[in-house]
C-alpha cells in the first residue's frame, strides 16, 4: 500500500479506535451489532485493506458518535483512496509529514504555539529557505528547495474555498531570533502584519514580560476536526514527530493553549509589537 493511502487510512483507523474505546465496547460486540466479524472491525481500525463506508456509518451510530463526528468519519472513509496534493512527493518524505498533511487537509482549524520559528503556514519563501538551510545542512540544495516548495504549498489551505481558521501564538523569541538576515526578517514581519488583518487568521504575541508559562515544554499544534473529539495534537520533536489523540492529552494541550491565549497580547497589541521590532531592525 502506498504511503499516501496509509496516512489517510491511519487517521481513519485511529478515529474508529477512539470512538469504540470511548463507548467501552469490544471488537466482537461492535461487529455483532453491525453484522461483521471481529476481524473486520479490527481491520477497520488499522491501515490494512479497503473499508466500506456504510459499515463505518453503522459503527459510528453504535458508538454513539454525534452527527458531526459521523459525517466527518464517513467522509474520510469515502475518501480513503483519494490522493492529496502531496501525492507526488509521498514516496520521498517522512511518513510523519504524510500524516500531518493528511490531517491538515481535513482540519477546520489549527491552533499553533511557536517558541522557535514562525509557523510554516505563515512563513515567507525567504524565511522558509533560511530555516531549511539551518536545519537540513547535510541536504543538497535541490533537496532543500523541494522541502521549501512542499512547505509553501501547504499554505494554500488558508486560501481554499473553505479555509481553516489559523490561531497562532508566537513567543517573543520568535520575533527576536534573526533567521537568514535582517532583510529576511523585515519581509517576514510585514507578511505577519498583513496576515493578522485576515478574518481567517488570529495572531498573538506572548511577550517575555509574562515570564514562565504553561507551554514551556515547547511548540505544538492542535489540528481541529469537525468535532473536538476528532482533534489531534502534533508536536515536532528534534528526532521526529509525535501525534497525540487521547482525551487526557488533548485536554492538557487545550488547557495550555487557552492559558497562552489569555496571557498573550491581543491582536492589535501584537501587531504593534511586531511593528516595533520591525523598526528596530
Amino acid at each position: 500500500m502506498s504511503a499516501r493511502v496509509t496516512t489517510r487510512r491511519r487517521h481513519l483507523g485511529a478515529t474508529m479506535r477512539k470512538l469504540r474505546a470511548r463507548k467501552g465496547m469490544t471488537l466482537e460486540a461492535a461487529g455483532q451489532l453491525v453484522g461483521v466479524s471481529k476481524a473486520t472491525v479490527s481491520r477497520y481500525e488499522t491501515t490494512e485493506g479497503p473499508v466500506k463506508w456504510p459499515v463505518i456509518d453503522a459503527l459510528c451510530r453504535e458508538y454513539g458518535a454525534s452527527d458531526a463526528e459521523r459525517t466527518a468519519v464517513v467522509a474520510l472513509a469515502k475518501d480513503a483512496k483519494r490522493q492529496g496534493w502531496w501525492s507526488s512527493f509521498a514516496d520521498s518524505i517522512p511518513e510523519t509529514m504524510n500524516l500531518l498533511l493528511t490531517l491538515e487537509d481535513e482540519a477546520v482549524r489549527e491552533d499553533h504555539f511557536n517558541c522557535l520559528y514562525v509557523p510554516g503556514l505563515l512563513q515567507t519563501r525567504s524565511y522558509t529557505e533560511a530555516v531549511q538551510h539551518a536545519s537540513e545542512m547535510r541536504q543538497p540544495p535541490e533537496e532543500i528547495e523541494r522541502l521549501v516548495d512542499i512547505r509553501l504549498k501547504r499554505q494554500e489551505i488558508l486560501t481554499r474555498a473553505k479555509p481553516l481558521h489559523l490561531w497562532a501564538i508566537l513567543d517573543e523569541s520568535v520575533l527576536r531570533r534573526v533567521v537568514g538576515s535582517r532583510e529576511v526578517m523585515k519581509e517576514q514581519f510585514r507578511h505577519l502584519l498583513r496576515a493578522n488583518e485576515s478574518p481567517e487568521i488570529t495572531l498573538q504575541v506572548l511577550p517575555f514580560a509574562q515570564g514562565a508559562h504553561s507551554a514551556a515544554m515547547g511548540s505544538f499544534v492542535i489540528l481541529g476536526g469537525a468535532e473536538p473529539s476528532l482533534d489531534v495534537v502534533y508536536v515536532d520533536l528534534h528526532r521526529g514527530s509525535l501525534f497525540m489523540e487521547k482525551e487526557e492529552e488533548l485536554d492538557r494541550y487545550r488547557l495550555a493553549f487557552g492559558y497562552l491565549r489569555a496571557k498573550a497580547l491581543d491582536m492589535a497589541a501584537s501587531s504593534a509589537m511586531i511593528e516595533r521590532v520591525l523598526e528596530e531592525m
